[in-house]
């Protein structure tokens, strides 16, 4: 896709963010070992099946991701990164296709993906894990989603002081780089370098985040904190998933990143029909 296209994909998504009508991204994991689906979908047959099967229970987005976040995860090389994702997102960039999202943390691959057609940079280090980040996301005209993630957990901070601070620094840093305010998101970060209670803290205080006015993106799908919670196993997290989604779009989030997406959207349309007839 030619950069002029792949901008067009890319405003047609800000123009929806800006209606605030929660939109949901689908996650397509090309990785052997993703917490929850590695190794179900890193054939180019799968990839292409699964996202097809996205779109068509409901995906507003979808976000590709080469290497697991997951704690523990191997660390994956640029190139076996990129050779992981290079193929689906070319096949999936089309103009008239579901936006795309690369879930990385390296610059380089945020630029080749740009390339390749991807609108939004989703970085679970929140631009702080490679320094050359920011200045990719700028050069590409790209969009970023920023992560509460301070790479180390404690448990004596005052989140909402903590949470605040981080995003005020990201901004900084997105200002020197020239990356528009318009063009960023904001994701509280559940699960990275947080404790079991501040991963409902920080879904509790969505607020810091939705206060800025940036979109924001919550990822909680099938996570560990669920898990413990519930005593269920990950495959079997959807209730408590949902509850989770549906308080966050309460408090204001605009994007769930979710692996049942015809789960979600059933639900997203019962919470917003509910809330069209007051």
């Amino acid at each position: 896709m030619d950069r002029l296209a792949r901008n067009a994909v890319r405003d047609r998504l800000l123009e929806r963010l800006g209606v605030r009508r929660p939109l949901i991204m689908g996650i397509l994991n090309v990785t052997p070992d993703s917490f929850s689906d590695g190794g179900v979908h890193d054939s180019l047959t799968q990839a292409l099946g699964h996202a097809a099967q996205m779109k068509e229970d409901g995906a507003d987005i979808l976000d590709i991701g080469g290497e697991s976040t997951r704690p523990g995860g191997d660390l994956v090389s640029l190139e076996d990164e990129w050779a992981r994702v290079h193929e689906p997102l070319v096949r999936l960039a089309k103009p008239d296709a579901l936006p795309l999202s690369i879930d990385t943390y390296k610059a380089e691959i945020a630029r080749r993906a740009a390339g390749a057609g991807a609108v939004l940079v989703n970085d679970v280090w929140g631009m702080t894990r490679d320094e050359g980040m920011a200045d990719a996301v700028a050069e590409t005209e790209s969009l970023v989603c920023i992560t509460y993630n301070r790479g180390k957990t404690d448990g004596d901070i005052d989140l909402r002081e903590d949470m605040a601070e981080f995003i005020g620094r990201a901004f900084d840093m997105a200002d020197r780089a020239g990356i528009p305010r318009a063009h960023i998101l904001l994701d509280p970060g559940v699960g990275f370098a947080k404790t079991y209670n501040q991963n409902f803290g920080v879904l509790a205080h969505l607020d810091v985040l939705v206060d800025t006015d940036c979109p924001v993106l919550v990822g909680v799908s099938r996570k560990s904190f669920i898990g413990r919670l519930t005593g269920k196993p990950v495959d079997e997290r959807l209730v408590g998933t949902l509850a989770a989604g549906l308080d966050s779009v309460y408090r204001g989030a605009t994007i769930l990143r979710v692996h049942d997406v015809a789960a979600h959207r059933e639900a997203l349309d019962m919470f917003q029909t509910i809330g069209s007839a007051i």
